[in-house]
């Protein structure tokens, strides 16, 4: 199904939409269109629009700090590249039994958090491996120091892009995860 990349006023990507809720919010006057297909066109009995491909909000809207904060191993395995930090194996790279998990540097039964700065993704083998130590007990470091990305990479981890809506998105991507700058 074909989606609309949805910009803030301020051009920030925010998230992607359903073609039928971007023209909604074109027709509304809640948002423009900046870049629309070339070929294709959306046609009703009346009118006939432009296919949005990458749309802007009229009004700037503050992105709340509850969306910021929420670790998702979705966010966590694109954040690091779904590569283990300890061992550098990428996903596709794994034996068959064997997945990428969510590893906290300091263990929860040792006093770490489950927040960003204390994840990382791990294959299921150096998991198990570590188990609850800390690094310097098993002498295993990440290969990135974690971070908390930002909301636009939290939103925008896509796999598939169109290349109009990528070249958008990229400027934005590379300054909210610098592992892919």
């Amino acid at each position: 199904m074909a989606q609309t990349l949805l910009l803030n006023a301020s051009a920030e990507p925010l998230t992607f939409v359903s073609v039928r809720r971007a023209i909604i919010l074109v027709l509304k006057d809640k948002a423009e269109i900046i870049e629309a297909h070339v070929e294709r066109r959306i046609r009703t009995e009346k009118c006939d629009y432009p296919y949005p491909l990458v749309i802007r909000l009229v009004k700037f809207v503050e992105i709340p700090k509850r969306f910021r904060s929420v670790v998702s191993n979705t966010v966590l395995f694109a954040r690091d590249n779904y590569a283990c930090q300890y061992c550098g194996r990428h996903r596709s790279e794994l034996k068959k039994k064997e997945r990428l998990t969510r590893e906290h540097v300091k263990p929860i039964s040792r006093g770490g958090t489950d927040t960003w700065d204390n994840v990382t993704t791990a294959c299921s083998s150096c998991n198990h491996k570590k188990g609850d130590k800390l690094p310097y007990e098993v002498r295993m470091y990440p290969k990135t120091t974690p971070y908390e990305p930002r909301y636009i990479a939290l939103v925008l981890l896509a796999e598939s892009v169109d290349e109009v809506q990528r070249s958008y998105i990229e400027p934005f991507l590379k300054a909210a995860m610098p592992s892919l700058g």
